[in-house]
């Protein structure tokens, strides 16, 4: 059994760590809201650039830019995003285990899978399994900027418009709640319109054909458009991982705070006892010497 000086150090060492808890749950929530209102910001800009091409898209040949050309899926690349640092929770190792199923789901039909990783965590995760990575990016948690998704996108473009691969995704937290992130597996390229099934079936109707005037051309608009729209995909993707990076550290905080009050009151508790039953040893040891002075 513990004595009383081993609980007593114990405690300290479970209330300095609560401290350190508290502090980092603090430094989350407040780096939360930074990331939570740049992220908010990005999304209507995001959604209503994908909603112009897709208009755009009505009037235009699936050959208006290379990056709108279907191949036969034979090489995929995978884009990975994690954070650089742990102590939050069940972030990284979600988006992991999702990558890693979908790479065997993917080579279960012969297709060949290449990964590039942002965060530290994924670069160690697929280094320490000796599995080689197109590129990697790391240290830019908590402060991705649109620079850092440009330069992944045009990675990822050069890639694709020089035949390496077939087809992109990326595999990221989506935030949805501050307790809540959800996986999510998003092809990037080849580009696709996302339209609403309303959208379509107005698309499909006879009297919703309009016809377009580009100026310059439709192929000049998409030059430009649809390698911007690629890298505000990428820079939403960093934005959404980020805020659920800090929300899940700040959650996870929160519980090892939580933990560590009820384990400094259990080691309390269990000091008590022995201290108490100390006492009583020793009251018995006293009470045994006095009779045995009187006999």
């Amino acid at each position: 059994m513990a004595t009383l000086r081993d609980i007593k150090r114990r405690i300290k060492a479970v209330k300095n760590t609560s401290q350190i808890t508290k502090a980092m749950k603090m430094v989350a929530a407040a780096k939360l809201r930074k990331a939570q209102g740049r992220m908010l910001e990005l999304r209507p800009y995001s959604d209503k650039i994908y909603e112009v091409l897709g208009n755009l898209g009505m009037a235009a040949s699936a050959d208006a830019h290379p990056l709108l050309m279907k191949r036969p899926r034979k090489a995929v690349q995978l884009l990975v995003l994690t954070s650089d640092r742990g102590l939050c929770g069940a972030f990284n190792s979600n988006v992991l285990k999702a990558a890693v199923h979908f790479t065997r789901e993917l080579n279960d039909e012969g297709v060949q899978v290449s990964i590039s990783a942002v965060g530290r965590k994924a670069r160690d995760y697929y280094k320490r399994r000796d599995i080689p990575l197109a590129n990697s990016l790391t240290g830019i948690s908590g402060k991705a900027d649109f620079k850092h998704a440009k330069q992944i996108a045009m990675d990822i473009i050069s890639g694709y418009s020089g035949s390496m691969f077939d087809e992109v995704y990326i595999v990221y937290n989506e935030f949805k709640s501050v307790i809540a992130q959800q996986v999510k597996i998003v092809k990037l390229l080849p580009f696709e319109h996302e339209q609403k099934e309303k959208e379509k079936e107005a698309a499909e109707a006879p009297e919703s054909h309009v016809s377009y005037i580009f100026e310059p051309s439709v192929e000049g608009l998409y030059l430009t458009l649809i390698p911007k729209a690629v890298e505000i995909r990428i820079f939403r993707a960093l934005l959404e991982s980020q805020t659920s990076e800090e929300a899940s550290r700040m959650t996870a905080m929160g519980n090892a705070s939580q933990n560590a009050g009820e384990m400094i009151q259990r080691l309390t508790l269990v000091a008590n006892k022995v201290r108490q039953a100390t006492i009583t040893r020793e009251l018995m040891d006293i009470v045994g010497g006095v009779e045995a002075i009187k006999k």
